[in-house]
This record gives structure tokens, C-alpha cells and sequence, in this order.
């Protein structure tokens, strides 16, 4: 056990914070990141055995995060529905006061994109995956993954361009 636990640390210490940033990207505004983090670590060396290739580490973990997600939200849907909770003005509690607002927009731009959409830009762009490494984690199409990264850097475009036009228009009015 104990040798598991060291070579689950070893391959885990260098992709530490490609995995955080995926998961705050991931999750912001529908949950606690660290949560994501902690719950996708522990089902990881539950299931450390299955790992076919050391290499794979970080897809094998993120590809965990995405599995627990769905579950999470499959759950929630009846929930969320009921409530009409909003889920793109839930607030992040764990922003620090100094984050820098072009982020915090970004990440509330994310927000609003279909899943999908979401996860193909967050590991392109912020993760630096491949377009054939997102299709293997999404269980799609390289054309799937391309069209989701077409269509989601248009729909971020979109957002924040009605967004900042929005909030312009608000403080000139207000």
C-alpha cells in the first residue's frame, strides 16, 4: 500500500497544477474546485491499477473528474430544475479579492457554454492537450472535438462581447 501511495504521489507531483487549473475552469460557479480535486484523487488511486500508462496520468485523472462530474450532475438536474436555480450567477466564494476581473470574466464566460464546449476549450487552451488526446477523453471525433472548439470560441466571443457592451452600457446609464 505504502509503495502504491508513493508512486501515486511521484507521477501525481508533477501534473499538480495542469489538474488544478482544469478543475477550476471546470467547475466555477457550480462547485468547490478542491472538492472536484479531492473526490477525482481518491476514486484515481482506488483505480491506480487500471492506469496502462504513466504518460496518461493527467488524462487518466481528468478523465476521472469528468465521470464524476456528469454523475454529480445527472443528480442534480431534477434539483436544479426545481429550485430554477441559476447556475451562471452562482458565485465563486473562493475568488480571492485580488483575481483579476478579465479572469473572473472568463471564467463566467465558460460558465455559460454547453459542457462539452467547456471541457474541449478548457483542455486545449488552458491545458495544452491535443485535439486527438481531447477526443480520447471525450469518447468523440477529432471533428466532434474541432467543431466544439469552433463553436465555443464563437459562443465565448458572443458572451463577452454582449457581456462588456452590456456592463458599458450600465455604467453610462447608471
Amino acid at each position: 500500500m505504502k509503495k502504491k501511495q508513493i508512486h501515486f504521489l511521484k507521477l501525481y507531483e508533477p501534473v499538480h497544477e495542469q489538474f488544478e487549473r482544469f478543475c477550476r475552469a471546470r467547475v466555477y460557479g457550480e462547485m468547490e474546485y478542491s472538492d472536484l480535486m479531492n473526490e477525482t484523487l481518491l476514486v484515481g488511486f482506488e483505480k491506480f491499477e487500471k492506469l496502462k500508462s504513466e504518460t496518461a496520468f493527467l488524462s487518466f485523472l481528468i478523465g476521472i473528474s469528468i465521470r464524476i462530474l456528469g454523475s454529480k450532475n445527472q443528480k442534480l438536474r431534477e434539483e436544479r430544475m426545481t429550485t430554477s436555480m441559476n447556475i451562471n450567477q452562482v458565485k465563486d466564494e473562493n475568488s480571492s479579492t485580488d483575481l483579476s476581473t478579465d479572469i473572473h470574466f472568463l471564467h463566467e464566460s465558460l460558465a455559460k457554454l454547453s459542457v462539452n464546449q467547456k471541457e474541449a476549450i478548457i483542455l486545449f487552451e488552458l491545458n495544452g492537450y491535443s485535439i486527438k488526446e481531447i477526443a480520447k477523453i471525450q469518447n468523440a471525433s477529432e471533428s466532434a472535438v474541432k467543431q466544439r472548439l469552433k463553436r465555443g470560441r464563437d459562443n465565448l466571443i458572443q458572451i463577452m462581447n454582449f457581456e462588456s457592451t452590456y456592463k458599458i452600457e450600465s455604467i453610462n446609464h447608471g
